[in-house]
């Protein structure tokens, strides 16, 4: 928990009173109020479609609010763009990437921002000096002239928030920023962000991981259906509290079953799997009805390991046996055709057709391997999507909404239904539960447990160890790319988990 005492002046710095907003006959917003303070780190909470990101929106200018005032020290204000509050000091980090790819960090750094310049134009030399300065906040040692391109997710992510606090700001908004980030960029991030408080800086912080929220944060907001449900300093709740007010009830702790059986019926086998600076000599079998968990600090290789396995990695070396028998996954098609299915860890980019609607996405696997002369749309897809919305809780106005309308969470559930609709035998999944509030989370794990019950084997790859002990029968550790050992889950923990993905053990 933040030990520091929040800034109390006599005013807040940003406020908003009495937000509505709709989108069609959905009430996003209904008469929300804000108060952000100097000097504070103000957590906003609530499940996805709780109204969290709508407000942000509104308070960055992205949308405008059918009623209601936004006031800025006490003035109201009427922002018509993000151009006109970046101007105004009020900088926004959202999960959506929006770096340049081709420019470099240095450009990309000081994008919107005043470069340093001479009289003849751009001082480049002044603008990278200045792009590192910034970098060197966040703890980040980066070439500044190398592309963006060249950069893994957990990088790119802190260029954006060195670009959001290049400027000179009063409020800095932070929508899940942490969700692509190992442990100690997370530690670096959160040290700026002390620093900036200490100048002065508000900061309002989303995340659904309720450790850092009671970490970083001096005061939450939860919001629930679109209405603010309670406001108060982090000394006030418990985590326990947060989400009772996120839910509306009390969540009960929800834990894998106890019993464990002892899986002897192999259905894969990886024999000395191995991908060109990313892995090497990893083995381990997956069984009939378990789920097996893939552990490891970012850059470990686990996420190109399970990729692998469902062909995104053609170059990989070493033997995977499906029932005994080797076979060649060096597509997706040929895994598809074992039976093999494979939920990405980025939805939005790899997982989902955001325009297209809940009934295209969820057939779009198990109808992809049909003939092209053959109807895309099988006549029972309707009756199928029914039952799949029904079964895993998925809230939608009706089959044909675009599924960029639905929250994290439900297009999360659209996504796993799109794969078990094809009836694997193996399901592969990486980061399942990533950017999805605690209520989803909880739903996609029974899911998950349900398709064990049925025999199903489950691979699942997740940065987040208290997923893994409460999902996964095993663990496979993975260090530098290596297998630093197998657990099963009633010899491990998190200490024992994080030690051997280290190398301390």
């Amino acid at each position: 928990m933040s030990t520091q005492a929040p800034a109390d002046p006599a005013a807040p710095v940003m406020r908003a009173e009495q937000l509505w907003k709709s989108y069609g006959g959905v009430q996003a917003l209904k008469g929300v109020d804000f108060e952000l303070y100097p000097g504070e780190v103000h957590g906003l909470c609530g499940e996805n479609g709780s109204g969290k990101s709508t407000l942000l929106k509104i308070l960055s200018a992205q949308i405008q609010s059918d009623a209601g005032a936004t006031f800025v020290n006490e003035t109201p204000v009427s922002f018509k763009s993000p151009v006109e509050t970046l101007s105004a000091g009020i900088a926004t980090v959202t999960q959506e990437r929006t770096l340049v790819p081709q420019l470099s960090v240095a450009e990309n750094v000081m994008l919107g921002h005043t470069k340093a310049r001479k009289a003849w134009g751009i001082d480049w030399r002044g603008t990278r000096e200045r792009a590192t300065e910034i970098l060197a906040k966040l703890n980040v040692v980066e070439d500044v002239n190398a592309p963006v391109s060249e950069l893994p997710p957990g990088q790119a992510q802190l260029i954006e928030i060195a670009r959001a606090i290049s400027g000179d700001m009063r409020v800095l908004i932070l929508d899940e920023p942490t969700s692509s980030l190992s442990t100690s960029e997370v530690e670096s991030l959160f040290t700026a962000v002390g620093r900036l408080r200490e100048h002065g800086v508000a900061i309002v912080f989303i995340s659904h991981r309720m450790a850092e929220v009671f970490e970083i944060c001096d005061r939450i907001t939860v919001l629930r259906d679109g209405e603010r449900v309670s406001s108060g300093l982090i000394g006030d709740y418990t985590p326990d509290k947060v989400v009772a007010d996120m839910l509306g009830r009390e969540l009960s702790a929800f834990h894998g079953d106890e019993a464990h059986v002892e899986h002897s019926d192999s259905i894969v086998e990886f024999e000395g799997l191995g991908l060109e600076r990313r892995f090497a000599d990893v083995s381990f079998s997956l069984a009939r009805g378990e789920i097996l968990g893939i552990a490891g600090l970012v850059g470990a290789g686990h996420s190109e390991l399970v990729e692998s396995v469902f062909g995104l990695h053609p170059d990989y070396t070493g033997a995977i046996k499906v029932h005994g028998q080797s076979v060649e996954l060096r597509d997706p098609s040929r895994a598809m055709r074992k039976r093999i299915a494979f939920v990405p860890g980025d939805r939005k980019v790899q997982g989902l057709v955001l325009d297209m609607s809940v009934l295209e996405n969820a057939i779009m696997a198990s109808t992809s391997l049909r003939g092209r002369a053959r109807n895309p749309r099988p006549p029972d897809a309707v009756d199928f999507v029914k039952k799949c919305i029904e079964q895993f809780s998925i809230v939608t106005h009706s089959l044909e909404t675009p599924v960029v309308r639905l929250s994290g969470g439900n297009q999360q559930k659209v996504l796993l239904s799109k794969w078990i609709g094809t009836e694997p035998e193996i399901l592969v999944l990486d980061e399942p539960t990533r950017g999805v509030d605690v209520g989803a989370k909880s739903e996609i794990y029974r899911i998950l447990l349900a398709q064990r019950e049925k025999g199903m084997s489950i691979l699942v790859s997740s940065s987040e160890v208290p997923e893994l002990l409460t999902l996964c029968d095993r663990i496979v550790v993975m260090h530098r790319g290596r297998v630093a050992g197998i657990v099963r889950r009633e010899h491990a923990d998190e200490d024992v988990i994080l030690r051997m993905a280290m190398g301390h053990e």
